[in-house]
């Protein structure tokens, strides 16, 4: 497994963003798959020891992703994404918000606007992701939840599901 991939995590409080880039030793289209597919998406988007359950996956323009995060003990912490740009294997756009079961939004949260792009480098493919929040006190409230460290350790997970294709 490369051990050398980029992991680049900074957050830009003026501007209420973080970006993340991140290479992956995988194709291209491996890694499209891996951010777009519910099938993929559920073996990596959540933190261990959680596991994420997509109930709703309608990757398109005014589409959207209602999935859980389920805990060891089976609670479950809701979010949505509501898929607002696609061009296929570059690029992404989505809101993303905390939600109920079916989908209505948690009003103690504001929501994240993710970007995310994809491009080739070589044998590799890089992912930079910039999230968006309304307000430096929204992305405090999500850097102190410990977002770095989940997202970190999804993604790690997500080096996996690569590790084994190979």
């Amino acid at each position: 497994m490369e051990t050398n991939l980029l992991m680049d995590f900074t957050v830009d409080k003026e501007n209420c963003l973080v970006n993340v880039k991140r290479e992956f030793d995988a194709s291209l289209d491996n890694v499209w798959s891996a951010w777009t597919e519910a099938e993929i998406l559920d073996q990596w988007w959540a933190p261990a020891p959680f596991k994420s359950e997509t109930t709703i996956m309608d990757f398109k323009v005014g589409g959207q992703r209602l999935y859980a995060m389920v805990g060891p003990e089976g609670e479950k912490r809701w979010s949505t994404f509501a898929y607002t740009s696609i061009s296929p294997k570059t690029n992404f756009k989505h809101t993303t918000t905390f939600s109920d079961a079916d989908g209505n939004p948690n009003s103690e949260f504001g929501s994240s606007y993710w970007d995310i792009t994809f491009s080739k480098e070589g044998d590799l493919t890089l992912v930079d992701i910039v999230i968006k929040r309304d307000s430096f006190a929204e992305l405090e409230k999500i850097i102190e939840m410990g977002f770095k460290e989940g997202f970190t350790s999804a993604l790690k997970s997500l080096d996996k599901i690569f590790e084994d294709k190979k």
